[in-house]
């Protein structure tokens, strides 16, 4: 009976330790860069952004509108025209051409509210922050600014072992952040540059 009992408390110990190992061993990633460089970005709508619609010298067809799940808008005159994923210039053309059928030579303006943007452009934060969530983008966005907007991270989150998940020339790439670095420290250079579509990603700390 003591045999027996030996074998299972040293298969346990070994299991407890591979257990530990599995969950300590993080996967390595290169640093985010700390600056994007230059970047050329323009707002995109998105549903749920609401859509101010003026025809010059025709009001009666210049309304507000919000777009619908399915990323399209109707107005008057204008029946299911996609909206989502294009810019306020973009979608004033397009407003335009649908137009000119009834209206000679229309001129158009859009102007944008709401500013939620569309899944693609928008920032993901997972994990173990304050408040997980989804936000639009904004031009020369950083980490920091991000981890005031979601209340920083929790008692639990590892911070340093947090990364990024971006899309570099159409690739999936994972690159790694010291949140705790900037949060609690106060190290300015750990803060770094964010994009659309990124994810952060905050994992717990197992001790």
């Amino acid at each position: 009976m003591f045999t027996i009992n030996k074998h299972i408390v040293r298969a346990g110990l070994v299991l407890a330790v591979a257990a530990m190992a599995g969950c300590t061993s993080t996967p390595t990633y290169p640093p985010a860069p700390k600056q994007t460089g230059s970047y050329d970005w323009n707002y995109l709508i998105g549903p749920g952004d609401s859509v101010n619609v003026f025809v010059w010298r025709n009001p009666e067809v210049s309304t507000s509108v919000t777009v619908r799940p399915d990323g399209k808008i109707t107005t008057p005159l204008v029946e299911d025209l996609p909206a989502s994923g294009k810019t306020p210039t973009q979608l004033a053309r397009d407003i335009e051409k649908s137009l000119a059928t009834y209206i000679k030579e229309p001129i158009v303006t859009v102007i944008v509210g709401g500013f939620i943007g569309p899944y693609s452009e928008q920032i993901r934060v997972v994990g173990e922050a304050a408040k997980p969530q989804a936000l639009p983008y904004r031009q020369k966005m950083t980490m920091l600014d991000l981890m005031i907007a979601v209340g920083g991270i929790t008692d639990f989150a590892d911070g340093n072992k947090a990364s990024i998940v971006r899309f570099v020339d159409g690739k999936q790439r994972q690159f790694q952040v010291r949140l705790e670095d900037l949060i609690k420290d106060g190290d300015i250079s750990a803060n770094v540059d964010m994009l659309p579509g990124d994810i952060l990603i905050i994992p717990e700390s197992w001790f």
